[in-house]
């Protein structure tokens, strides 16, 4: 007689304890200076530099360290949830703030879905943010460089989770509990194709055998006790992903604007030299500051050598198309500077064509006055 099949049904998993992080993150000025922010701070603060809990070289990290604000709180209702009673606030030297909710969940992996259901788009956690950074802004303005609270916002879900009440291995969440991963991950209740578990999972990094990082573009799922070295990495690529965004808004707007005024006809209405020179400084400005920008974000982390951390980054990277975001700047920064160039020449002919004028002109008279003397005589 054969034997009966065995099983395919995965067991089900309950979590002992875990952690959702819950990331708002801010466009708040061209700049912040960190020192003069830590002045003006009476929240518990404190500089926050990368917390490696595996060997990392001393260059892997921040620079400047960002700057933790820790401030209490009423704890919040995210759908059967609630945040602990303290939130966290990372300033970034570039002008943008990272805003973290803290969520502790229990029992099986089908709540962590429920969860990340009403964190999507959560009204109440998007407005307490907002309120925050605009109540922070405020008590730092001064070290704020050309405050603005930008309408962009970026927002992120950091599933860790610590223990499972019965063991379960790396592998085998990647294996038999792919599906539940890809639906936490997705956010998705319904039942997922074998290509969109793939996907959502394809992208995975372990450093022992105990540990598992499955990194999507709208959430992670970290399995791990001690994993806020990759958390910090994860919310600074979450960041990184508002500053290209905002910055290639900024620019659209700019070669609108520059084209513009490159367009305009030539047989218009004169138009003052000052006005061109006027023209000229307002796109040489928003090409220094998205150059700032630019170069401010790309250089606040340190990646050298080929460590676990920044394997992670690199990964994420993949994942939120940073380099495709990186190219699309690029390429508007040199349409700018290829308008701006435009501008300059234009301006300079116009500038060469008065002359010309003035020569005629100063021509003519030189040659018309001796005629005209003697007749004013008579």
């Amino acid at each position: 007689m054969p034997e009966p099949a065995a099983s395919t049904v995965a067991p089900v998993l309950e979590v002992q304890t875990g952690v959702c992080y819950a990331l708002f993150a801010y466009e708040v000025g061209q700049s912040i200076d960190l020192d003069e922010a830590q002045r003006r701070i009476t929240a518990l603060k404190e500089r926050a530099p990368i917390r490696h809990k595996r060997r990392a070289p001393h260059y892997f990290a921040f620079h400047p360290p960002p700057l933790r604000v820790t401030q209490e709180v009423t704890p919040l209702a995210v759908g059967a949830h609630r945040t602990v009673d303290h939130v966290d606030a990372l300033l970034y030297d570039f002008g943008a703030v990272s805003v973290s909710y803290a969520i502790t969940f229990t029992g099986p992996l089908s709540r962590l879905l429920t969860l990340g259901e009403a964190l999507y788009d959560n009204a109440t956690l998007l407005a307490d943010s907002r309120t925050r950074v605009e109540q922070l802004l405020a008590s730092i303005a001064p070290a704020v460089g050309r405050p603005r609270t930008a309408d962009v916002i970026e927002t992120y879900a950091i599933f860790q989770i610590i223990a499972f009440t019965t063991p379960c291995s790396p592998g085998e969440l990647q294996t038999m509990h792919a599906p539940e991963m890809a639906q936490i991950l997705r956010s998705e209740r319904g039942r997922l194709s074998e290509q969109e578990v793939r996907d959502a999972t394809s992208h995975a990094i372990s450093f022992g055998a105990e540990d598992l990082a499955l990194i999507d573009w709208d959430a992670a799922l970290l399995f791990d006790r001690e994993a806020d070295d990759v958390r910090d990495v994860l919310e600074f690529a979450n960041v990184e992903l508002l500053e290209m965004r905002f910055l290639d808004q900024q620019l659209d707007d700019a070669l609108d604007a520059s084209y513009e005024t490159l367009s305009r006809r030539r047989w218009g209405p004169p138009r003052m030299p000052g006005v061109s020179r006027a023209e000229l400084r307002q796109v040489g400005r928003l090409q220094v500051d998205a150059a700032l920008l630019f170069e401010g974000v790309n250089n606040a982390l340190k990646l050298l050598g080929d460590q676990y951390l920044a394997r992670v980054y690199r990964l994420v990277s993949d994942r939120f198309h940073l380099a495709e975001w990186d190219a699309s700047i690029l390429r508007k920064l040199e349409t700018l500077e290829s308008i701006y160039q435009k501008m300059s020449d234009a301006a300079s002919s116009r500038r060469l064509e008065v002359l010309e004028w003035i020569i005629i002109v100063l021509i003519a008279a030189s040659i018309a006055i001796p005629f005209i003397a003697p007749m004013a005589r008579h």
